[in-house]
């Protein structure tokens, strides 16, 4: 082999060399490094640290509520349609606006109304002048009939004729009573106050007292009935509730922030077979409108106040064998199997377990277990 050739061989294997000199002193000082800590970690008894958000129980006096989905039915609620076959002639009305009991809502065509009003008037003045004259008659005929100066059965025909006139009279002021309600009929007035729908005729419209579609349609919204099934084993507990007034509701709409309130006025008097389950229904005030018919809602009963003891809900952590939570202890979590009674809103009313004044974890659970040496540290503040 050539010296030219020789040359660049012996600088590849000086620097193969070198490297491998570097690993094996790499793999030397990390030997020595982790042995050393690791012994001296092992020697202290150190464990890895968890650091985790707590929170204290309290033992304190929550509500004892029913949950349940519901929805929302006017008191009230009124189609408006013609009693007399005409035509519109005045819309009185904003679509949607809110209407009071008597206001004027629609103007119908009375012109035909009002002409058969004037031939009864003068079908009644006719028969009123000959049922005077016949009055006339009687009288005369009852002097003559007296001194035999006319045969009996003229005086019967004069009063015969005015029993006629009586009743021809009569039964034109009963047609013109009629006509008179008619008459009234063509002023169509709120018969009760709440929000009316959209008008679904115009002026000029030909309306009809067979028309199927109402002319427009009133609500009631203040106050308004929230309605929900609760299971028959809860009857009990509603009804003491409702004897002494504690049975209150408030009702919220999906994405709605405000709540409505109302107290439970009426438990249906059957418990539906089928599915074991009772309708309640409660009166809502619903002043600001709030609610609107037709509504689904989220409905929470609370029938009583009860003392137990509370812990943030995020706490509890269910498993295999049931709910537990991590108690904090010397520094170290507990795993603490717990009863969870009901929830109420962000807390859980516990039944069995604790206390009361135990320190539990909100936060971190998923890195713990029984024994966990844990750092503690303080909630995160929203917005932060």
């Amino acid at each position: 082999m050539s010296p030219d050739r020789k040359l660049p061989m012996i600088k590849r294997i000086w620097l193969i060399a070198g490297a491998a000199l570097a690993l094996v002193g790499i793999a030397v000082f990390a030997r020595g490094f982790w042995t050393t800590d690791g012994a001296a970690a092992r020697s202290q008894g150190q464990a890895p640290v968890v650091p985790v958000e707590t929170a204290t129980t309290d033992r304190k006096t929550m509500p004892v509520r029913l949950i349940a989905r519901g929805n929302v039915t006017p008191m009230a609620s009124v189609a408006i349609k013609t009693q007399v076959d005409t035509t519109i002639t005045g819309v009185h009305f904003r679509d949607g606006a809110m209407v009071q009991k008597g206001d004027l809502l629609f103007t119908l065509d009375c012109r035909q109304i009002q002409a058969d009003m004037k031939r009864v008037q003068a079908v009644i003045d006719g028969a009123q002048s000959t049922l005077e004259q016949s009055q006339r008659d009687v009288e005369r005929y009852t002097e003559l009939a007296a001194r035999n100066a006319t045969p009996i059965v003229t005086l019967n025909n004069a009063q015969t004729a005015v029993n006629v006139s009586r009743a021809t009279a009569e039964s034109n002021r009963a047609q013109l009573e009629n006509l008179k309600v008619q008459l009234d009929f063509c002023s169509i007035r709120a018969p009760i106050s709440g929000r009316i729908s959209m008008a679904n005729v115009k002026v000029g419209n030909f309306v009809r007292q067979a028309d199927t579609t109402p002319m427009a349609t009133i609500n009631q919204t203040m106050p308004v009935y929230v309605s929900f099934t609760v299971p028959q084993k809860n009857l009990p507990d509603i009804r003491k509730a409702i004897a002494a007034e504690t049975a209150t509701v408030e009702a919220i709409v999906p994405g709605e922030q405000k709540r409505a309130t109302g107290q439970v006025t009426m438990i249906e008097n059957t418990v539906d077979t089928a599915t074991g389950m009772a309708m309640v229904r409660a009166t809502m005030p619903n002043q600001d409108e709030v609610l609107w018919p037709g509504t689904l809602v989220n409905t929470e009963m609370t029938l009583r106040s009860e003392e137990g003891v509370v812990v943030p809900s995020n706490a509890v952590q269910i498993s295999q064998t049931g709910t537990f939570v991590f108690v904090v202890k010397d520094g170290a979590a507990q795993i603490q199997p717990v009863k969870v009674e009901r929830q109420v809103g962000t807390e859980s009313v516990i039944a069995s377990g604790l206390n009361g004044g135990e320190t539990v974890v909100t936060e971190g659970q998923l890195l713990l277990s029984n024994g966990t040496r844990v750092n503690p540290r303080p909630p995160k503040v929203a917005g932060n």
